[in-house]
């Protein structure tokens, strides 16, 4: 379990009314959502990704969430990221959620993003200002 020290990316995100499920916590859909929230934001914000008329779209490939605690309706969440592998068209994230203000993660997942042509959806390399917000991301294998 890694703490928030070991991302290099933070982004805190409001929960809203409607993640809480009837068991009055937050879905465990809303997590994934959170996931897609802090990585495309990153991207976007970064101007390493123009999601209307880039020439590269990221597909999701794989994902996966460990869940460890619950998270609820109204705390805010800090979403921790940082990349774990960097390839010619494909990425994988490695995500924390953490309780505003906690060291300790509610959940912990990854996310693979393949880069394709946003025409063809053929695999496409990265283009240089995406893999330079990618590797600014980047750290050593994880324990």
């Amino acid at each position: 379990m890694s703490s928030r020290a070991a991302y290099k990316h933070l982004m805190r995100i409001n929960t809203r009314w409607k993640d809480n499920d009837i068991y009055g916590h937050v879905n465990n859909v809303e997590y994934y959502s959170y996931f897609d929230t802090v990585i495309n934001a990153y991207l976007i914000d970064c101007d390493a990704l123009d999601i209307h008329t880039g020439t590269v779209i990221g597909l999701c490939a794989e994902s996966h969430c460990k869940f460890l605690d619950s998270l609820a309706f109204p705390m805010a969440v800090d979403a921790a990221l940082r990349v774990v592998h960097l390839g010619r068209s494909s990425v994988r994230y490695e995500i924390g959620l953490f309780a505003e203000d906690e060291d300790t993660p509610a959940a912990q997942g990854w996310f693979v993003h393949v880069f394709v042509d946003r025409v063809t959806r053929k695999s496409a390399p990265l283009p240089d200002a995406l893999r330079a917000a990618l590797a600014a991301l980047q750290v050593g294998p994880t324990p």
